[in-house]
């Protein structure tokens, strides 16, 4: 029952009368809608920083995906040069490692005259890039979703460590002579994995020392 003032008697099955205002139920609906709303923003707060986190660990993960693409180009360059100083090769570029052979390999025939200059040391061909304005890449590569493109540049030489007397009597053993092709050149590699579908690209450099008698190449910290 109600008064004329507004406030509303009710009566319990214990016998006790309570009396409530008009103002507080206003009062109590208003705390539930606060209520509420608060628990909707932070529900949406907790989607949107869920979707983040998978947004951010798939970023992460294309990341180290075309990391490890661009980083299997750099190992591929360096078998390239270390084949082409093979003597029996004679700073020439193997037809199997040419992409016009069956299967096709990561140099491109067209590049393969500049990739030799460029091997020798002619300074001619050093301003070459392997992607965007003006680029030509020493060698192409697929690696699943990504492709790779890389680009070899000689950038000096250099003699083996070893005393004087190794140097110019040809010493086999440690620090071998320069009689004995005790000369490294070095060269960095550059490459570059984009992805096909999105377009973003990873790019890599590294040096590398390598033995001008083909006995291979060692990446420089």
């Amino acid at each position: 029952m109600s008064d004329c003032n507004g406030t509303t008697r009710v009566r319990s099955r214990s016998g006790c009368l309570f009396i409530l205002r008009s103002d507080e139920r206003g009062i109590a609906m208003l705390t539930v809608l606060m209520m509420m709303l608060m628990l909707t923003v932070l529900g949406i707060a907790a989607m949107t920083v869920s979707g983040l986190e998978n947004n951010m660990a798939g970023l992460q993960r294309t990341m180290e995906a075309s990391g490890q693409a661009a980083e299997s180009c750099l190992g591929t360059g360096a078998n390239i040069i270390q084949q082409v100083f093979l003597p029996e090769n004679g700073t020439q570029v193997p037809a199997v490692l040419l992409d016009n052979n069956v299967p096709p390999g990561p140099v491109p025939n067209g590049n393969k005259t500049v990739l030799e200059n460029e091997l020798i040391g002619n300074p001619e061909n050093l301003t070459d890039v392997p992607t965007g304005t003006g680029a030509a890449p020493n060698l192409r590569m697929t690696v699943g979703p990504y492709a790779v493109a890389g680009d070899i540049d000689r950038l000096y030489v250099k003699m083996k460590a070893g005393s004087g007397q190794q140097q110019f009597s040809a010493y086999e053993g440690t620090g071998v002579g320069a009689g004995a092709n005790g000369v490294d050149a070095y060269y960095r590699i550059k490459c570059v994995a984009t992805n096909t579908a999105t377009g973003t690209e990873s790019a890599v450099s590294a040096i590398y020392a390598c033995s001008l008698s083909g006995d291979g190449c060692q990446k420089q910290p």
